[in-house]
C-alpha cells in the first residue's frame, strides 16, 4: 500500500481549502491551516535554498515562507497581485506557503480520494498524497509533512 492509500478506506468528509499554484490546482485540510494573509514585506534569509522566499514577523512570531512554485518546480505566469501566504502548523512551527491563488473551501467525499496518477512527475508526485475528482477538474491533495520536511527549510 502506498502512503495515500490508508486515506482510501476513511469515511465521511474533509474541508479543503483550495489554492492554485502555477496551473496546479491543490487542497489542504482546513485543519492545518491558521490563517491567510496577501503578501507582507519579507526579509530574504542569505544562503538559504531557493524556495525560501523569506521570513516575516507575524504578530511577534517569525514565520518562515516556502515559495510552492518552485518547492514543486512548476513555471508559468506570477500575478503577486493574486499571491497569498497561507500559514500552517508544523512541528510547533508557523510555516508560510506562498501560493498563486487562494479559491474556496470546499466540502469533500472521502470516498472521492484516489492515488496520484502515474503521470505526476517524480518531483512533482512526492508532495502529493493523491487526488480528489471535483466536477470538471482533479485536487491535488498536498502532503504538507513532505513539503515541510524535505530539504530541511
Amino acid at each position: 500500500m502506498t502512503t495515500g492509500s490508508a486515506a482510501l478506506k476513511r469515511n465521511g468528509s474533509a474541508k479543503l481549502a483550495i489554492f492554485n499554484v502555477g496551473e496546479t490546482l491543490c487542497g489542504i485540510d482546513i485543519l492545518h491551516i491558521q490563517e491567510i494573509n496577501k503578501l507582507t514585506d519579507m526579509t530574504t534569509v542569505p544562503q538559504s535554498p531557493d524556495y525560501v522566499s523569506g521570513i516575516l514577523n507575524l504578530r511577534g512570531q517569525i514565520v518562515t515562507v516556502i515559495d510552492l512554485r518552485k518547492k514543486l518546480r512548476l513555471s508559468g505566469d506570477v500575478d503577486e497581485g493574486r499571491m497569498r501566504n497561507i500559514i500552517v502548523k508544523s512541528k510547533g512551527e508557523s510555516i508560510g506557503l506562498l501560493v498563486d491563488r487562494v479559491g474556496d473551501v470546499i466540502e469533500v467525499d472521502k470516498s472521492q480520494f484516489e492515488a496520484p496518477p502515474a503521470n505526476v512527475g517524480e518531483i512533482q508526485g512526492k508532495y502529493f498524497t493523491g487526488v480528489f475528482k471535483a466536477e470538471r477538474q482533479l485536487i491535488g491533495m498536498l502532503n504538507l509533512e513532505r513539503v515541510l520536511d524535505d530539504g530541511n527549510h
